[in-house]
């Protein structure tokens, strides 16, 4: 049996060790360099949105995929991003926009997934609902711009050009219009099983000037998350307008110098 200063002895040992193996822990997270970017898109887009972040990653020699997120059911959604996750060869960052941040939430929890990136994205926690989340912000203008034809929504012209695209030349604006993918309304009652950013380093890029989410609400889920955050004097599509600086913050998400 131990005496006290036996004890006391033994527990400062044991809690010396502890520290250097958490540090150690740390250091060897801190020293992973993830050599693949899988960047998903949101709704009113399609994975052509990507193309000037990708272009930068690709020069610096960086493995890019951007999944064409089918915006039809969530699993289905779910399922096509974890395809394109299974033929990654190694560490891997996973990037989501606006809709698709709750597709980074939820596939985010892979093994190979080292970090993850929301640009202007929805993080919602695991079961909770988004809709009701957001209700607790002041509606964003883009909401009133969504019709439907059946179970399929888009954003009108005017609405994408406005409160989706606001800060984008209108010429550039219009071609994005023009390759709207229209998405299924049940994926607006989609709820995450598991929430990623509870166990994976996380980054958040907040668009000051959306129209489309609630820049308070992009706030609030950051923070939550405890994110690594920049803000951007920006609409929703800041992937776009501001491409250097989205790189940027994937690039330390990845382990990488910009």
């Amino acid at each position: 049996m131990l005496n006290r200063r036996s004890f006391s002895a033994a527990l400062a040992t044991s809690m010396a060790a502890s520290m250097i193996s958490a540090r150690s822990m740390l250091a060897n997270a801190e020293s992973i360099k993830a050599s693949n970017i899988v960047m998903v898109h949101g709704l009113f887009a399609d994975g052509s949105c990507w193309t000037d972040v990708i272009a930068r990653l690709q020069a610096v020699g960086l493995n890019v995929t951007s999944v064409q997120n089918p915006l039809t059911t969530f699993p289905e959604a779910i399922a096509c991003a974890q395809r394109v996750l299974d033929r990654q060869d190694g560490s891997t960052v996973l990037v989501g926009h606006s809709f698709s941040g709750m597709i980074v939430t939820e596939v985010g929890v892979d093994p190979k997934v080292a970090a993850l990136v929301y640009v202007a994205a929805r993080a919602p926690d695991a079961g909770e609902d988004y809709t009701a989340l957001a209700s607790a912000y002041p509606t964003p203008p883009a909401t009133a711009g969504i019709v439907f034809d059946g179970d399929e929504g888009r954003l009108t012209e005017e609405a994408f050009l406005r409160d989706f695209a606001g800060d984008l030349p209108k010429a550039r604006a219009k071609v994005l219009f023009a390759v709207q993918e229209p998405f299924h309304k049940a994926l607006l009652a989609a709820k995450t099983t598991q929430a990623a950013w509870r166990s994976k380093p996380s980054f958040y890029a907040v668009s000051t000037e959306d129209r489309t989410i609630n820049p308070d609400l992009e706030r609030f889920m950051a923070k939550r998350m405890g994110a690594k955050t920049i803000e951007l004097t920006s609409s929703h599509l800041s992937m776009i307008s501001h491409p250097e600086a989205i790189t940027a913050l994937i690039l330390e998400a990845a382990g990488q110098k910009s």
